[in-house]
């Protein structure tokens, strides 16, 4: 489990193939003393196992489903990417629960500085667009954000500037891909609706009645 806090910057150093995934090493500099081999790491919000390390680099072994889902697949040499640790009991709490199962990959349609700070807009699979609320959280790329404004295919956030010098989003630009990670209290509230309120799959029968009898 993650907090959406991002520790890191590092850069892609290689990138091989390794049957049909790849192994994925990031330049990191002295950050890794405090991980091992084993440790998982959300890189650009996709949680990953260490599988080597060195003095300043650490690997990951990204199989293909993960290269498909996410936005790893289309990392090139010297791309740069987020780095966070997973939570540890007694580590500062600072986000929100992320969890490092990227659902979707959405697409920068428009990021532009506005005084000191900028907007971002996302452009965002309509399969996830149920997820993303006003003033809900959501962790793009791994970083946790707070959604701005909600139009009907995409999202708004406000960046501040800490944000944009602290992480990987400071290189993007308007067509790159992003990670995606609404919120998953979402999904687990509609898997109740649909199941328990509704009956499984009818999105249709909610009615004020059932709402009444299970308590709201």
């Amino acid at each position: 489990m993650f907090t959406g806090i991002i520790e890191r910057i590092g850069a892609v150093k290689e990138k091989k193939g390794q049957g049909k995934g790849v192994r994925l090493v990031l330049e990191v500099g002295k950050w890794n003393e405090k991980l091992s081999v084993g440790d998982s790491v959300a890189v650009n919000g996709a949680c990953l196992t260490i599988v080597r390390k060195t003095e300043t680099t650490l690997a990951f072994d990204v199989v293909p489903d993960t290269l498909k889902s996410t936005n790893l697949g289309s990392l090139q040499i010297g791309s740069r990417v987020n780095l966070e640790p997973s939570l540890r009991a007694g580590d500062a709490f600072g986000g929100h629960f992320v969890m490092g199962h990227v659902d979707a990959v959405g697409k920068i349609k428009k990021l532009e500085k506005i005084g000191d700070s900028w907007i971002l807009e996302v452009e965002v699979p309509s399969e996830i667009m149920r997820y993303v609320i006003h003033k809900g959280s959501i962790a793009v790329d791994g970083i946790s954000l707070t959604v701005q404004r909600v139009r009907e295919k995409s999202f708004e956030i406000a960046i501040i500037p800490h944000t944009m010098g602290n992480t990987a989003l400071g290189g993007k630009k308007a067509g790159d891909p992003v990670n995606l990670e609404p919120d998953f209290m979402a999904k687990y509230m509609e898997k109740y609706f649909l199941d328990y309120l509704g009956g499984a799959g009818k999105k249709n029968e909610w009615s004020e009645k059932n709402l009444r009898e299970q308590g709201f």
